[in-house]
This record gives C-alpha cells, structure tokens and sequence, in this order.
C-alpha cells in the first residue's frame, strides 16, 4: 500500500488537533504504522493550526514533504493559501463549505463532519475503526452528537 498523507489546517478552537487524533488512532488501530506533527502557532489567538497525518508501512518522519499532500482537509478556508506548499495537482482539497452547518447537531462538530466525509475517501481504514477512535477522544456525553456529525460527512459524499 501506498504512504498516505494528509494535511488538517485551521484556526485555533476548531478542533484541528482532535481530528488529526481521531485520524491517527483510527489508521493505527486499522494496523498501519502512523506519525503525526503538530503546528500550533498563535492558536490560542485563533491564529493558524495545522497537522500532518501520514501513515502506511514503514513511515519514517511525521512531517509532510512539500508537494506530497494526498489530502489538505480545510477548516477554514482561509487555510487554502498558507498550505499551498503541500499541495500538488493531486491533492483531494476538502473544503469547509462541502458541510451544510445546519444539518450537524452543534457547529463545533464541523471537524468531525469533515473526518466523515475523509473517512469515504479512505477505504483503507474501517469504518468501525473510525468510530472506535471516535468513541475513545470524547467523553460520553459528546459521542451522540459526533456520531451524528460523523455521519453527515460520510452522507455528504454519497449526495
């Protein structure tokens, strides 16, 4: 199989570093060898948040080469243009607006939403394996409402 490597930018408090998490545990737990990095920035302010995620067999660094992006998943979309360097005409761009924010529970799930529709793009990894990670990075009282969010993402694609 193929290395895969994805790129989750953001602003700060939009959950960038849950989703990377949730993505990282579900690919581990599927089996595959994961590496992760983080980029926190002015987070705290709302400033720039990104994180790579890659995984597939025999991963050597957690950072993303430039160019070598196979997803930039976006949550906000004024993260396009700062991550321009990870991209290639290959990059899958996923956008914020592809989820219509009316139809999640609460508009913080919109990071989840996003990993729902990444998730369909991702045959590699289970969904149970997706919902496994989901269940162990949030407490019980928010697994409904993820749950939900999770599933409008992957609905989305189907549409």
């Amino acid at each position: 199989m193929k290395n895969i490597n994805i790129v989750f930018a953001g602003l700060g408090g939009q959950g960038v570093l849950r989703a990377s998490d949730i993505t990282a545990e579900a690919a581990f737990l599927t089996g595959f060898d994961v590496k992760k990095a983080e980029v926190h920035g002015m987070s705290q302010r709302g400033g720039s948040v990104s994180s790579d995620v890659r995984f597939g067999s025999g991963i050597k660094s957690p950072m993303i080469p430039a160019g070598t992006a196979d997803f930039l998943v976006l949550l906000d979309a004024s993260q396009k243009d700062p991550n321009a360097l990870c991209r290639s005409e290959k990059t899958v761009v996923i956008e914020p607006d592809i989820i219509k924010i009316e139809d999640l529970p609460n508009p913080k799930g919109l990071n989840v939403a996003l990993l729902g529709y990444l998730s369909t793009k991702l045959p590699e990894i289970p969904e149970e394996n997706w919902q496994k990670a989901l269940e162990n990075n949030f407490p019980e009282k928010l697994r409904e409402s993820n749950t939900i969010a999770f599933n409008v993402g992957r609905e989305t694609n189907a549409r």
